[in-house]
């Protein structure tokens, strides 16, 4: 099996916020993160495909392809937004990297299908910090 991996970059605030708990309770569990006006993040997005190559072309997918559809369908959606605001997908759902990640997932996961007849989609890394990120494997 081949893993390959494309990076992309965005640039995105959220707020980690349970709408049903007390401002002191958000700031306890969540402290700088639930602030009420927001904070950002300079996010790296690693989307890895998996498989064998193409015997034609050796390609398992053609990144140029795998570029655009991830700009286009993720990065396009996320870039310089609020995610807690301006996100359709994200609407109602905790702006969590971990619930992120899930919902890039569904995103990408069925149109990579639709680029490639050599890979499939094998996990997601979301990079929020040097020092904190989250994977995604789909189950």
């Amino acid at each position: 099996m081949v893993y390959v991996n494309r990076k992309e970059h965005f640039n995105a605030a959220h707020k980690l916020s349970n709408p049903t708990w007390s401002k002191a309770k958000n700031e306890e569990v969540f402290g700088p993160c639930a602030n009420e006006n927001f904070h950002g993040h300079n996010f790296d997005l690693y989307v890895t495909v998996k498989g064998m190559p193409d015997p034609e072309t050796g390609f398992i997918v053609d990144l140029k392809k795998l570029s655009r559809l991830i700009q286009k369908e993720v990065i396009d959606q996320v870039d310089h937004k609020n995610i807690n605001l301006d996100v359709p997908f994200m609407q109602g759902k905790m702006a969590s990297c971990e619930i992120l990640i899930i919902e890039f997932w569904k995103i990408l996961e069925p149109a990579i299908k639709e680029i490639t007849d050599y890979g499939t989609l094998h996990k997601l890394k979301l990079v929020e910090t040097p020092r904190n990120f989250v994977e995604y494997f789909g189950e």
